[in-house]
């Protein structure tokens, strides 16, 4: 693109940005660390100062020193949040609880943080929470970490998109004692937390995850907001997927975390072989990999699908067409030196990488 393009797409960037309502997150590492009553107090705090607040939506999960911040909103509480209303009456800040929640069938929007997008459009300003075991890319680590798989998630994308993160935090002993004491849940729910997300292994760990996400949040700001030098390299990241589901979505949730750390462009390859012709693989796979490519799309990626005899070939031709600064693969079923002797297709992809400055990344 020539400067003087690049320039005035800048500004265009910019004044496009200056219209759109502000977004500021609060996130945690489970509930209960007190993010829905940190909104409500802000709330308060904007009030007294002459703003106009409404809540979009509150889940108080009938706590009482929550819900007693909300009794300055006038109105009655709904299940789902009125985007429409909340459009019509144009508030200065809006405030929406649950950024992951899925809404009832029939919304315009499937989920909440498309709701959001469409609030932040109109100019309006919006302060939200979320729980660190709802970001998208963090999903198979979740698991992992729980053995519990979270259903309702949040794209990167969002939280990229935020213009202030802030984590809510607790150490493992206080959100602990805080359960006991029946101010997270109820107290029919309160054994069934403690052997599930409120073991103390389980908390220290996604601790540890919300405090890198704002810590990588507070970097690409930094990065975003001070002047690269003119002859920085803009990272780029291509993710190279089969039909294999479970490897490709693990290359896909990786790929997404590092291009959201750089604050970069980047995209899915999907090479057809003629191996892999609809006819040849097997219904399933075919199924699998339209999910990853939904998946791909929601988390930011941009899908490229290409039919060739030469997997190693196309790769190279759209990493040198889209400027590519780094591959993903995952891991092979061989050892790779084993993959290195045994096949001249990956070799000649390892020496073209390295007459073109590209990073290989192999995903474990």
């Amino acid at each position: 693109m020539p400067d003087k393009d690049r320039s005035a797409q800048y500004f265009l960037d910019l004044i496009q940005k200056s219209k759109r309502g502000k977004l500021k997150i609060y996130i945690g590492m489970s509930a209960g660390v007190g993010k829905t009553y940190r909104m409500l107090q802000e709330a308060h705090a904007l009030l007294k100062s002459g703003i106009d607040v409404k809540i979009g939506f509150i889940e108080t999960h009938q706590r009482p020193e929550t819900h007693a911040l909300t009794l300055f909103y006038k109105g009655k509480a709904l299940e789902e949040m009125d985007v429409p209303a909340i459009l019509n009456q144009r508030p200065e800040v809006v405030i929406v609880d649950e950024l992951a929640h899925t809404n009832i069938e029939g919304s315009k929007n499937e989920k909440r943080w498309q709701d959001v997008l469409d609030i932040l459009d109109r100019g309006i300003n919006v302060i939200s929470a979320v729980n660190i075991q709802h970001l998208e890319s963090l999903n198979e680590d979740i698991k992992n970490i729980t053995g519990i798989e979270v259903k309702e998630r949040v794209p990167d994308r969002i939280l990229a998109q935020a213009d202030e993160v802030v984590n809510i935090d607790l150490t493992a002993d206080e959100l602990i004692t805080r359960l006991k004491e029946g101010k997270i849940y109820t107290a029919e729910k309160i054994d069934t937390a403690l052997r599930n997300f409120f073991k103390n292994e389980h908390i220290l760990q996604l601790r540890e995850l919300a405090l890198k996400e704002v810590a990588a949040q507070v970097e690409r700001k930094i990065e975003t907001e001070i002047s690269l030098p003119h002859n920085a390299r803009a990272e780029r990241f291509l993710a190279c997927i089969s039909s294999n589901e479970k490897t490709a979505k693990t290359v896909i949730r990786k790929t997404a975390r590092l291009a959201n750390y750089y604050n970069s462009k980047w995209y899915v390859l999907y090479v057809q072989t003629p191996q892999e012709n609809p006819d040849k693989i097997a219904l399933d796979k075919q199924r699998f990999l339209i999910n990853n490519f939904k998946l791909a799309t929601e988390l930011g990626a941009e899908i490229i699908k290409i039919k060739s005899n030469s997997v190693a070939k196309t790769i190279m031709e759209q990493a040198e067409a889209r400027a590519i600064t780094n591959i993903c693969i995952g891991k092979p079923h061989l050892s790779l030196f084993h993959i290195i002797l045994a096949t001249n297709v990956f070799n000649e992809l390892l020496q073209k990488l390295s007459t073109n400055d590209i990073d290989l990344i192999i995903l474990s």
